[in-house]
């Protein structure tokens, strides 16, 4: 049952552009007659997640992507040896490696020196089946939370347009990224890979008009349609505004961390004197850094005329530290023009940024007016897939930042 309902998975529908398949029976017979488009799984912990996938070979190179919704996460490099592929992934410190045989690929996907997800994939077959009769679940959900960052509720967005379906769990943290699928055999299937948080999820619509979800395999929660009063009884989800707050919002906001050349940079060194500054706590590891980063980087090409700083604090594993390839990848791979320090260990945060309160949220941003005083506080970053959220969060931040900037010394507050 699992194969066919891969072969009807639904990603492909949304990526119109892309559609040049080759007929799904008919593999490939060798690596010079790849296709473009896959259906590829990955297994955790026993669970397969299916997910789109790309291979693109032209001007002497050789290209694989992920998706989250509409965005490739492509590879940053890719070579051909015999039947074999080998496809590095440095902005995630990632490499995949697959060997082609009866028309399949197979191989392992590694993150990092502990992360090894077996892989496979078929061409890919973009059936595309309406759901039909099946109940629909499109709107957004209240979830009972299980988190470790004291969230009561989570939020369930779910989207169905013309037969496909999208969905995905926003916490305040950030997303699991756009799941997509289908309804079968009395459930939606949906899933996610997109190099980093993979996530298979079964909805399965209930009788009294909740939801039940099952993630991988395992966890069961309950979701109610928000505005319906059962959701009351299972909380409200965290506000990211006030998720994180400040020891003292009178003093300035300090911080003094190595660059990736090793000079020391300050909030009191001349650069910052006077302007704006949005400080990110961040890590290349965190996916949800990964849905924010492209947004920084236009935050800074639009406002930094006008006086404004982005500063990326950056916390990274202990070997990252020494060597920071994965983070210089994450820099080039969204265009950073800004500043991006080395600030330490993950687990060192609420240590090295001693004046914010409740900091456990990655990402993280500290909003300073021109006096250096914290004026705003964001937890987390939702990517597209969480619709008119992530249009807020922008909206917010970038609403923030204009306001901070029209002030005149004498306006500070």
């Amino acid at each position: 049952m699992f194969i066919a309902w891969l072969r009807r998975f639904l990603v492909f529908a949304l990526l119109p552009v892309m559609l040049a398949p080759a007929p799904a029976a008919a593999g490939p017979a060798s690596v010079a007659a790849l296709p473009r488009l896959w259906d590829a799984t990955i297994v955790v912990d026993g669970v397969q997640v299916p997910f789109a996938f790309e291979i693109v070979r032209g001007r002497g190179a050789i290209v694989a992507s992920f998706f989250n919704g509409s965005r490739r996460i492509s590879s940053t490099a890719g070579e051909i040896a015999g039947e074999r592929l080998l496809f590095s992934f440095a902005q995630y410190g990632a490499t995949l490696a697959a060997s082609l045989g009866e028309g399949r690929l197979a191989g392992e996907y590694r993150r990092g020196s502990k992360t090894v997800y077996p892989f496979s994939a078929v061409p890919a077959a973009h059936v595309h089946r309406a759901a039909g009769d099946a109940p629909s679940i499109a709107g957004t959900w209240i979830v009972q939370a299980r988190s470790s960052k004291g969230e009561t509720a989570w939020r369930f967005i779910a989207r169905e347009e013309d037969g496909r379906v999208t969905a995905t769990i926003l916490r305040v943290d950030g997303d699991t990224g756009t799941l997509t699928g289908s309804f079968d055999d009395g459930r939606y299937v949906l899933s996610h890979f997109s190099g980093a948080r993979p996530l298979l999820l079964e909805v399965f619509p209930r009788a009294d008009g909740t939801l039940q979800l099952r993630q991988n395999g395992r966890m069961q929660l309950t979701a109610v349609r928000e505005g319906d009063p059962r959701a009351a009884a299972i909380g409200v989800p965290a506000d990211p505004d006030r998720h994180t707050g400040i020891r003292d919002a009178s003093a300035p906001f300090h911080f003094s961390f190595p660059d990736l050349s090793g000079t020391i940079v300050s909030d009191t060194d001349a650069r910052f004197a006077g302007k704006v500054v949005l400080v990110s706590i961040s890590g290349s590891w965190c996916p949800n850094c990964h849905d924010e980063a492209p947004f920084l980087a236009s935050l800074y090409k639009k406002y930094r005329d006008r006086g404004f700083e982005v500063v990326t604090l950056s916390f990274e594993e202990k070997e990252q530290l020494a060597n920071p390839e994965r983070l210089r990848a994450f820099i080039t791979t969204y265009g950073f023009q800004h500043t991006v320090l080395l600030a330490g260990q993950p687990d060192q945060v609420t240590e090295l940024v001693p004046q914010a309160i409740n900091l456990n949220a990655f990402p993280t941003s500290f909003i300073l007016g021109r006096d250096g005083r914290v004026r705003a506080v964001h937890a987390g970053f939702p990517s597209p897939g969480s619709g008119a959220f992530y249009r807020q969060a922008e909206t917010d931040v970038s609403r923030q930042i204009e306001q901070l900037l029209a002030e005149r010394p004498e306006e500070k507050k």
